[in-house]
């Protein structure tokens, strides 16, 4: 009896679990045919599909094929299988695409984004679901469409399923079979096509055949379909639709397959594609009417931020158009930090050949100086905003292997401008910032491997002795000139507890700290700190110099001088350039001067012994025609004692420059203001080394 009464439960349970089964399968087919027979039976073309029961029969037919899969556990329910085997996509799709009745393309979106999003099961490396998918995917982004919101989700549908199944990506893109053969003459016309919007910089550019029909375009021109629609609709004035573009292309370059990165980069436009965009923000920039000092300065604008903005935050025309050029050279160098590197690579490349190289290198090569600025302002920039290691490659391959470009931006730091020597010096410094072993090596350690700058001891002499005693006399020679004596004479809080040796922290912070007379000193007179009140931010600046360099490799002592006889020093353009302006600190703009010394501190601050020996070392003995910073100060203070003799009432004027610097007061002279600028300066500049210098120093030397 109890086995009877299992028996028949089982039946019973068999029965309610069959049943429901078969009616879905009606129900589902029952809704279709509703919808065919629509078409059938209509013979109003003009109503729109709102007003008809086609949305609501769609809607009833993914409500059963999510609800089928939920009791379809492992296997393919009957109603995906009838989807599937009478093409219904295909079905659909050709509906969309026909417009009938109007609007109908709206909901077939709708239902291809609702299916794919919501059925958990992999279906994009179905045939009849991606053969379909790939003409929906040919209908977005037309011209003149209404439905950019139905596309951007669609395709966000798409790239996110991608996601999940990277390798679908070549059903999508519609590259299975292509031969290689062919690409190489797309990337002809590709690189045409962007060369033709460089040099049209002022006309709207067009990207390439992102409207053409499949069926006339190459077979690698096709392939790109997806990410020109996408691209297009990133240029959409609605704000979400615009988003929704943005994330739909960050997911495709995060995709971390092996072949996915592969694909992209050498199967599809996808690097072209975003530097066309780049090209076409970047034609927008009103040049001519830009101000340099605004573009320098401005702000970090991350890619996301211009969805936040509401209407009361329009600037106007010219401050949108950087805004959004700024922002998608963001969202470019964001995307290349999640890309593989394959591709990472291969769209720096893009960046570097269609604008770096194409558009801004003539610009800075130009002989009219408003362009030069505005070109230079905006590099600075980019430099400062990038943070992926591939873009940041080729700006400095672009910047510093670029012979006759890199020997003209140096030089510029020199320039008869100050406005293009401030705006050149603020690009050197950008990439002093920069965590690349290259720019250091190119700019400076190259030209002081040699040590050429010493002066060799005689045969048999001790290196070490030598170095001792010669840093006896230059410190007696100090003490015995009448522009230095009265300077050395420091109270007891203004020096470090003497150590024992030469070069100990005493000695190396005290020489720069002596190098300011004392009869024009002025920071004293408003009672503010000595260099004490540095150490903090030149701890800061170490710090932050020591964690760039950390993975360098960096000798941590010094190779032996070179022993080439007659070998003669060059210190190098960007050091000849900053020593040679330095010079000058006392004829030249306040604002040059302090980027000037900006520049010289922060290669200071780096910890690299040959840095430390050339610019902090105030001990070594120079070769013949060789300079240091530290010489190149005392040829300074030199000039300053001259040139004060010439001065009356310096006290009060070094005291009334200081406080108009600090704001305290506007009623500092026309007269000689240069000059005391310049004296302030160089009193903060002595100050900032030492405390560099300390701060360097081992702890327990302190």
């Amino acid at each position: 009896m109890e086995a009877f009464s299992r028996l028949g439960s089982m039946l019973l349970h068999a029965l309610e679990t069959r049943e429901p089964t078969v009616d879905l399968l009606e129900s589902f087919v029952d809704h279709w045919k509703a919808i065919t027979n629509y078409y059938i039976k209509t013979t109003d073309d003009s109503t729109p599909v709102t007003q008809t029961e086609v949305p609501w029969r769609l809607r009833q037919m993914l409500d059963i094929l999510v609800y089928e899969e939920k009791q379809q556990v492992e296997d393919t329910g009957p109603c995906m299988e009838y989807l599937l085997q009478h093409k219904l996509l295909e079905t659909l799709c050709t509906l969309g695409k026909a417009q009938y009745p109007p609007g109908m393309v709206q909901q077939v979106l709708l239902f291809f984004s609702k299916l794919l999003s919501q059925i958990q099961k992999p279906l994009l490396q179905l045939v009849n679901v991606y053969r379909p998918v790939q003409k929906l995917i040919d209908l977005c982004a037309l011209p003149g469409s209404h439905t950019e919101k139905e596309e951007a989700q669609f395709l966000l549908v798409i790239c996110s399923r991608v996601k999940q199944d990277p390798h679908t990506l070549r059903y999508i893109l519609q590259i299975l079979d292509k031969p290689a053969a062919m690409k190489p003459a797309s990337d002809q016309s590709q690189h045409s096509n962007l060369q033709s919007q460089a040099s049209n910089h002022k006309k709207e550019p067009t990207l390439p055949s992102s409207q053409s029909d499949s069926s006339t375009c190459s077979p690698v021109q096709s392939e790109s379909r997806l990410l020109s629609a996408l691209l297009q609709l990133a240029k959409s004035q609605r704000a979400s639709v615009c988003l929704k573009a943005y994330e739909s292309l960050l997911l495709l370059s995060a995709l971390q397959s092996e072949s996915s990165g592969e694909i992209l980069a050498n199967h599809t436009q996808l690097g072209e594609l975003l530097a066309g965009r780049l090209l076409q923000l970047y034609s927008l920039l009103p040049l001519e009417s830009l101000d340099p000092g605004e573009v320098q300065s401005w702000p970090h604008t991350p890619w996301s931020s211009q969805f936040s903005r509401c209407s009361s935050d329009l600037r106007s025309s010219a401050a949108d158009h950087v805004t959004n050029f700024f922002s998608w050279l963001d969202f470019l160098d964001h995307l290349m930090r999640e890309a593989p590197q394959v591709l990472a690579v291969k769209l720096a490349q893009c960046v570097h050949r269609f604008w770096l190289f194409d558009v801004l290198q003539p610009q800075l090569l130009h002989t009219c100086e408003e362009v030069v600025l505005v070109s230079t302002s905006i590099l600075c920039v980019a430099v400062r905003l990038v943070q992926s290691s591939s873009l940041l490659d080729v700006l400095v391959h672009f910047v510093l292997r670029t012979h006759t470009l890199t020997d003209l931006l140096l030089q510029r730091c020199d320039h008869i401008s100050d406005q293009i020597s401030l705006a050149s010096l603020s690009l050197v410094e950008e990439l002093l910032q920069k965590p690349h072993r290259d720019i250091l090596d190119e700019l400076v350690l190259s030209f002081l491997q040699s040590r050429s700058y010493l002066s060799l001891p005689a045969a048999g002499q001790d290196d070490r002795y030598t170095e001792s005693h010669e840093a006896n006399e230059d410190i007696d020679g100090l003490e015995e000139d009448p522009f230095f004596s009265d300077s050395l004479l420091f109270s007891d809080s203004q020096l470090l507890p003497p150590l024992s040796g030469l070069g100990s922290a005493s000695d190396v912070v005290n020489s720069f700290l002596c190098l300011v007379p004392v009869q024009v000193r002025s920071a004293q007179l408003l009672q503010e700190g000595g260099y004490e009140s540095y150490v903090h931010d030149a701890h800061t600046l170490v710090t932050e110099c020591q964690s760039l360099s950390l993975s360098w490799n960096w000798p941590l002592s010094l190779l032996p001088p070179s022993s080439g006889e007659g070998e003669e020093f060059f210190e190098g353009h960007l050091l000849k350039v900053l020593f040679d302006r330095l010079g000058r600190v006392l004829e030249q703009p306040y604002e040059l001067n302090l980027k000037l010394t900006a520049v010289l501190s922060r290669l200071s601050a780096f910890n690299h012994p040959l840095l430390h020996e050339y610019l902090l070392n105030p001990y070594i003995h120079l070769s013949h025609c060789s300079r240091s910073l530290f010489s190149v100060l005392i040829r300074l203070m030199g000039e300053l004692m001259q040139r004060i003799e010439q001065v009356s009432n310096l006290t009060d004027r070094l005291l009334n420059t200081r406080r108009d610097l600090l704001g305290l007061n506007h009623n500092t002279g026309l007269e000689h203001l240069t000059l005391m600028r310049g004296l302030v300066v160089l009193e903060e500049f002595c100050k900032e080394l030492a405390a560099i210098a300390f701060v360097k120093l081992p702890l327990d030397q302190r």
